[in-house]
């Protein structure tokens, strides 16, 4: 398998965006080069970002300031999910995809990152427990080594990393400011 013939069949959401210095249409197709405007569109409103385009002075045409310095981080995350959706590739990777997501975004990015992965091989790295309580196999990874693996239904009966994860999140809940 070559490097080329690899990476056509993986899409990957970053939790860092990079976005070019060019429109939000192109900026799309980039994860489909001869994509036409019907698809872009399509691609957009399964990310949740069709409607925040459409409102931009210049719509799909806006040009966007390099790495996306113009929209804001959720605005980004959601024209990189449009962008893998538009690709189609069979395997998906998100990586950290939702860690920095303000809540306002949260849901529309967890929509529309459900919009992407349907029917597709997913591989998440995650630190928040929420991204991947629903997955058919977590495998949790300390130093660089495979020290537990399951389902969240497992990993959370047994004494190990993951559990200790879920003790310290029940505790943080419990937090206050007086």
């Amino acid at each position: 398998m070559t490097c080329d013939s690899l990476l056509r069949n993986i899409s990957m959401v970053f939790q860092k965006v990079y976005l070019f210095h060019d429109t939000i249409e192109n900026n799309i197709r980039f994860g489909n080069p001869s994509a036409t405007q019907e698809e872009i569109i399509e691609a957009a409103k399964k990310a949740r970002c069709h409607d925040f385009i459409i409102n931009l002075p210049d719509g799909y045409k806006t040009v966007i300031g390099e790495g996306g310095s113009t929209l804001s981080g959720g605005e980004k995350q959601r024209i990189s999910i449009a962008r893998a959706i538009l690709k189609n590739a069979n395997i998906v990777i998100l990586d950290e995809a939702t860690a920095s997501i303000d809540p306002e975004n949260e849901h529309l990015i967890q929509q529309a990152v459900s919009e992407l992965t349907v029917g597709k091989t997913v591989i998440v790295i995650a630190h928040r427990l929420a991204t991947i309580e629903h997955a058919d196999q977590i495998l949790v990874v300390d130093k660089g080594q495979i020290v537990q693996k399951g389902t969240h239904q497992q990993l959370v009966h047994q004494e190990g990393l993951y559990h200790h994860f879920i003790t310290i999140r029940e505790q943080a809940e419990g937090w206050s400011i007086a």
